[in-house]
């Protein structure tokens, strides 16, 4: 996975929100750049973050995908801002208000044991039977947990008890991400 560098994170940033304000017939067609870096068309996961004033207004995204990623942050995008089931669908009169953030990620790794998580540098996707919880690694910093915390609320996120996570049956898996946002930008 190649480093983003700020003129891709601005683009991914500036697609995302005209993916947006297109879906929100704001802007009449919907045009991505003719030249960007190659790291935009590598096949990678992405979030899309969208708050409000420090409150969460929607997150959606993919490990995986087999479109390049600025394509992917454009689906995510409205994904995020009209179909994440937390949230009603965005109205233009917030569209103004909403700052974005972006998780470019990278591939997902099985742990052995939880003393390979690092707060704050990784993410934990957990899977057990047909749950499946997933927190990016900004969460755990943003509401000051430890490993423990952060894998007990990852459980709660996939619908379990905290502590399943001990279940020899829970499969625990760690990413990465590049994480930027509007705010990053803004003078």
């Amino acid at each position: 996975m190649s480093e983003l560098s700020i003129d891709a994170k601005k683009t991914l940033l500036k697609i995302a929100r005209d993916t947006i304000s297109y879906k929100l017939r704001l802007i009449p067609k919907l045009e991505f750049p003719e030249v960007m870096e190659e790291s935009l068309k590598e096949k990678r996961g992405a979030f899309v973050t969208l708050h409000i004033e420090g409150y969460l207004r929607g997150c959606i995204g993919n490990f995986v995908s087999d479109e390049p990623l600025y394509k992917l942050v454009s689906e995510m995008a409205v994904n995020a801002a009209f179909a994440d089931p937390r949230f009603n669908p965005l109205t233009k009169g917030e569209l103004d208000r909403i700052d974005i953030e972006i998780s470019a990620l990278t591939p997902l790794t099985q742990v052995n044991d939880v003393e390979e998580i690092c707060v704050g540098k990784h993410g934990i996707y957990l899977i057990k039977d047909c749950n499946r919880g997933v927190l990016l690694p900004q969460v755990a910093t943003e509401y000051g947990w430890d490993r423990y915390q952060f894998l007990d609320q990852t459980c709660i996120k996939a619908g379990m008890s905290p502590g399943s996570w001990k279940d020899k049956s829970c499969k625990i898996l760690i990413f990465c991400a590049d994480i930027f946002g509007e705010k990053d930008f803004k003078a």
